[in-house]
């Protein structure tokens, strides 16, 4: 059973990455290219400022743009790969902005996951399918209780109903199509994300991050907020050492996967917003009068031991080095740093630290 990952698995291994020009997928083709995979990637164009285009992820990709809510564009991708291992992370990512285009985030989350998973049907070559949903596919009861792979999905917003939505197509397409022979088919939930590159609106960080490279305060929402908040690279760890396993034939990893922070490492907005500001060397933040009454989760946390047991998954970074990490890649970018050459730095880092466990 792998507890490190394998570059010479990826060595020239097919790979087809979705959703490759957001913040996780950007982070995600970076490590495949240095361990060797050869990457092909579908996905909406990027955004004006973005780690895509930061870290210049288009010349390390055969670069494709496209709508997953098109079929035949899917199709049309998964030939000119000819994959050997999906990964598929194309979605509309934020909960937030759900509620202004919920027709959109359920076509793109739950029928884009339909459109990628019946065009792998028809991959001749296909070993391994890894689909992204997220720790908000869980049906949130605000209890202090982390959620297990077994919980019952769920979602109060449009954005997590429609992750909930998806791990139930995932689940359909598993046990109808991909129960025996051909490739083999898990859910990754991981839980809130960070690093550097994130540059997504309406996201704790990146807006602490926006405020100050501009020289503001930033303003927190919901400070006293609790989320499982980890560094991408954990998160996408996770997701490489279950493609290993998928690829290997290993039944068992074909399931439902949480990953997230260690349990004692969870922390509310205002830790991480304190931390943040006096790691850039900003005076603090403030709240802002008025609030949205959108609902938000205020306490989610993930129960990983499912990870850590079986597959020998484990954090490594942890939160505090985590934002360490965040500030150093934008401080450093902010003053006329290589963005691919710093996330190239970090990523080396990382994975010498998660083989030195």
């Amino acid at each position: 059973m792998a507890v490190t990952h394998d570059p010479a698995f990826w060595q020239g291994r097919r790979v087809l990455l979705t959703g490759h020009t957001g913040f996780k997928g950007s982070w995600l083709a970076l490590w495949l290219h240095q361990m060797g995979a050869k990457v092909t990637g579908l996905s909406l164009p990027a955004e004006e400022v973005s780690l895509f285009r930061q870290a210049r992820i288009d010349e390390l990709v055969d670069h494709i743009e496209g709508d997953i809510r098109d079929m035949g564009v899917v199709e049309a991708a998964m030939q000119r790969c000819n994959p050997e291992v999906v990964f598929h992370l194309a979605a509309q990512p934020l909960v937030r902005l759900s509620y202004d285009i919920p027709v959109e985030t359920f076509a793109t989350n739950v029928q884009g996951t339909v459109h990628v998973l019946d065009a792998c049907r028809r991959a001749p070559d296909l070993q391994a399918i890894v689909c992204i949903t997220s720790d908000k596919a869980y049906e949130n009861r605000e209890w202090v209780w982390p959620y297990r792979e077994s919980d019952p999905m769920g979602g109060h917003d449009p954005y997590s109903a429609s992750k909930g939505a998806a791990e139930l197509v995932i689940a359909a397409y598993r046990r109808s199509f991909f129960a025996e022979g051909g490739p083999l088919l898990a859910s990754v939930r991981a839980g809130n994300v960070i690093g550097g590159g994130d540059w997504a609106l309406d996201r704790l960080v990146p807006d602490i991050i926006r405020a100050m490279v501009a020289g503001q305060r930033p303003l927190i929402r919901s400070p006293h907020s609790i989320r499982p908040w980890q560094h991408v690279l954990e998160a996408l760890g996770g997701y490489l050492l279950i493609a290993e396993n998928l690829a290997a034939g290993q039944a068992w990893a074909a399931e439902g996967w949480n990953f997230g922070p260690a349990d004692d490492d969870t922390q509310p907005v205002k830790w991480i917003a304190d931390r943040l500001t006096q790691g850039w060397g900003m005076d603090g933040w403030d709240q802002p009068e008025q609030v949205s009454g959108l609902h938000e989760a205020k306490i989610l946390k993930l129960d990983c031991a499912k990870a850590r047991n079986v597959l020998g998954w484990r954090p490594v970074w942890g939160l505090s080095e985590s934002l360490r990490r965040i500030v150093d890649w934008h401080k450093n970018v902010a003053q006329g740093g290589d963005a691919r050459l710093i996330s190239d730095r970090q990523l080396a880092d990382y994975r010498t630290s998660f083989q030195q466990g």
